[in-house]
C-alpha cells in the first residue's frame, strides 16, 4: 500500500509523488469530504489523456490499474493503493484498468 499525490507541475503535466506519513502529518488529520463513489471497470479499459474533474483521493479496492505521466513514465497501483489527485488543468494523465477482472475503486472527493 501506498499514498501518492498527482499534481500539475510548471510544464503543465502531471506529476506522481510518494507521500508518507512521516514526512506529511497533515494525511492523519480529518479533511473534509462530501462523500464516496464506488466503481468498477473492466480490464482492459483505456482512458486516454484527462485532467481530474476535481480534487480528489481515489483508493484502489481490487484490481491493478497503470497511470501514464506526460514524460512517459508508467506507474501501477494496487489494492490499498491511495492517490490524491490534483492534476485539474493542463494534459492530465490516462489510466488503464489492467484487472485481472474488473477494476474497483472508491473516489472520495474533496470539499
Amino acid at each position: 500500500m501506498g499514498i501518492f499525490r498527482m499534481y500539475v507541475g510548471l510544464d503543465g503535466k502531471s506529476h506522481l509523488e510518494e507521500q508518507t506519513l512521516a514526512e506529511h502529518p497533515l494525511l492523519t488529520k480529518p479533511q473534509t469530504a462530501k462523500l464516496i463513489v464506488f466503481a468498477e471497470q473492466p480490464a482492459g479499459t483505456f482512458l486516454d489523456w484527462h485532467p481530474a474533474p476535481r480534487r480528489q483521493y481515489v483508493i484502489v479496492v481490487s484490481g491493478q490499474l497503470e497511470i501514464g505521466l506526460g514524460d512517459g513514465t508508467l506507474r501501477r497501483f494496487g489494492p490499498g493503493d491511495a492517490r490524491l489527485v490534483e492534476d485539474t488543468t493542463g494534459q492530465g494523465h490516462t489510466t488503464r484498468y489492467l484487472g485481472p477482472g474488473p477494476v474497483i475503486t472508491a473516489t472520495i472527493p474533496l470539499a
